[in-house]
């Protein structure tokens, strides 16, 4: 009974002995350590094969000039178009031109003609300005300080707006009905009736532009 069981105890110790598989071994490699070292032997570039490139075949043929330029050769001059007749080119510098023409005494000639038709413009003073210059409308713009349309001045305006509007059409310009206020009483008055609303501006003319140069 006793040998029957050291039977079964050495069947069971042959069976754990068996030899497994290397489950950790790669395809093509004995071992996983195998496997890891030329991995990384690939990766750092060691004991990779090299790489050959095939020289590259180029083959041409190189442009041929059959007939180059020679300095040498003689150029025909019936190939040269030469104009001798052009108008719209002076001959002044050509002497053989000039001399077949005009001679040394109609230099001369023309030299004196010249000498006597010269004439020196003497200056002149500036001619000076008359005393009835009329009223300076810079000078009143600058005095002035009320806003178009702020009356300053009492007006009787038995005039309704378009008559206002037809005396203001006589003047090119506000600048020369203002002139033409001032010179006849204004600002204290408004005889041409050109500033309706007492604010010393004829015909909306605006002294804004003149004021702000002090700015």
């Amino acid at each position: 009974m006793r040998s029957g069981l050291t039977l079964l105890a050495v069947f069971a110790l042959a069976a754990c002995n068996t030899q497994l598989s290397d489950s950790a071994a790669g395809v093509g490699y004995d071992s996983y350590g195998a496997y890891a070292v030329q991995r990384e032997q690939a990766l750092s570039g060691e004991g990779a094969d090299p790489v050959t490139v095939a020289p590259l075949d180029v083959t041409g043929t190189a442009a041929v000039i059959e007939n180059p330029l020679d300095a040498t050769t003689p150029v025909d001059p019936s190939d040269v178009a030469i104009t001798t007749n052009n108008p719209g080119l002076s001959d002044e510098q050509n002497f053989a031109a000039v001399s077949s023409r005009v001679t040394i005494q109609d230099d001369r000639a023309r030299l004196q003609a010249q000498r006597e038709n010269y004439v020196v413009v003497e200056p002149k003073p500036l001619p000076a300005r008359s005393g009835a210059t009329g009223p300076n409308i810079v000078e009143y713009a600058l005095a002035t300080t009320n806003r178009v349309g702020e009356s300053r001045y009492r007006r009787l305006n038995p005039f309704g707006a378009s008559q206002v509007e037809r005396k203001c059409g006589r003047y090119a310009s506000a600048d020369k009905a203002q002139e033409a206020f001032l010179k006849a009483g204004g600002p204290e008055r408004d005889r041409l009736g050109l500033d309706p609303d007492g604010d010393g501006f004829a015909c909306f003319w605006d002294p804004a532009p003149f004021r702000s140069v002090l700015r």
